[in-house]
């Protein structure tokens, strides 16, 4: 009897054990049951949220170009007379005002001009002392009416050659001292110089002296290969950046396509004109040309800020209410700066985190 006793005090307190450490563990289990994620309030308050739309899908067609002056604000000066230039101080990228000399050139030609003039003042100077002459001798009756005829057309011509004369003298800057002027009919940048000083000057060279361009507005001519052609139209806008300035973009209208192919490039130019605030653009500085055309296909439209990349897939946080995030996977159609197109996944109206998803993507995965 003894000894059934002491088996039986031992199975009771082990199997009390066993009881305990059943219930600790169901207790445990319970605990560690995965509670949903809720973005929290001070992080919700934060957060950028944006409701898909419907629109037209638009692609960013981009091309690359280069700045170039507008050719309808500039000044081309040429030589009028041929000579020695001098006195030429201003040089590529100066500023000069309208009527600024940029030089002058000793001319044989503007020697003779001052002559001409002279000798034509001479002669409407004896011409007129002659037709008095002849009307004092009419009225004395020493003289007739064909004398005086002769003589008003001896005067008259000498006026008319007076004022070619002038006329001449004025076309070539008006200096009687033999030097030509060489001035800017527009205030603007030099953007080509030619000339030097002592440079022998012929009026057939064809070459110009120096070209100004006032460059608050530049063109940026831009290659578009064929596949493109049809996407392009004269009034599309375009924004057009470059390497210099990485951070701004420039808003011009295409307002030139031309409609042939180069040869050898096999491409067809268009021109952009855009406005040149502080004269940032320089001519021959490279620049990428984006046109956005819009196309007739509809697609789901979100901020493309939502959208979240990882392996080889894009998510988005859809926002339910009382901030409970859901992690959606969508087919992307294209994105186009602050827009994304979305074939499936989201649908117009639901409201998507789009700000500060990769943080919640991560929330969402750990």
């Amino acid at each position: 009897m003894k000894q059934r006793f002491n088996l039986r005090a031992m199975y009771v307190p082990a199997a009390f054990s066993l009881l305990l450490l059943s219930a600790c563990n169901s207790h445990k289990e319970n605990t560690d049951e995965r509670q949903p994620y809720v973005i929290p309030d001070s992080l919700a308050r934060t957060l950028k949220v944006d409701t898909a739309t419907t629109s037209n899908v638009t692609d960013a067609l981009k091309f690359n170009g280069m700045v170039d002056f507008d050719a309808d604000k500039v000044a081309n000066i040429y030589p009028l007379v041929s000579g020695t230039a001098s006195g030429i101080t201003v040089m590529p990228g100066d500023y000069v005002k309208a009527g600024q000399v940029l030089g002058t050139v000793s001319s044989s030609e503007m020697a003779n001009f001052s002559s001409s003039l002279v000798n034509a003042e001479a002669q409407v100077t004896v011409a007129k002392k002659q037709l008095d002459q002849q009307k004092q001798l009419y009225n004395s009756g020493l003289a007739s009416q064909v004398d005086i005829t002769t003589a008003q057309a001896n005067y008259t011509e000498a006026e008319a050659a007076l004022i070619a004369a002038k006329r001449v003298l004025s076309v070539n800057g008006n200096n009687t001292n033999g030097k030509y002027l060489i001035k800017t009919p527009v205030p603007g940048f030099v953007v080509q110089k030619n000339v030097n000083n002592g440079t022998n000057i012929r009026t057939d060279n064809n070459a110009p002296l120096f070209v100004v361009s006032d460059l608050q507005s530049v063109w940026v001519q831009a290659n578009v290969y064929e596949e493109n052609i049809s996407k392009v139209h004269n009034g599309d806008t375009a924004e057009v950046s470059t390497v210099a300035y990485p951070d701004k973009v420039f808003k011009g209208v295409v307002n030139r396509v031309m409609n042939v192919l180069d040869p050898t490039t096999k491409v067809m130019k268009i021109r952009v004109v855009l406005n040149n605030p502080g004269y940032l653009l320089k001519p021959q500085m490279f620049a990428t040309v984006a046109i956005n055309n819009t196309e007739s296909q509809q697609a789901t439209t979100i901020a493309s800020s939502a959208l979240i990349f990882d392996h080889s897939q894009y998510y988005v946080i859809v926002l339910h209410p009382n901030n409970k995030p859901e992690l959606r996977g969508v087919d992307v159609i294209s994105i186009n700066g602050s827009k994304a197109y979305i074939r499936s996944g989201v649908k117009p109206g639901d409201r998507l985190v789009a700000s500060d998803a990769i943080l919640i993507y991560g929330s969402l995965n750990s």
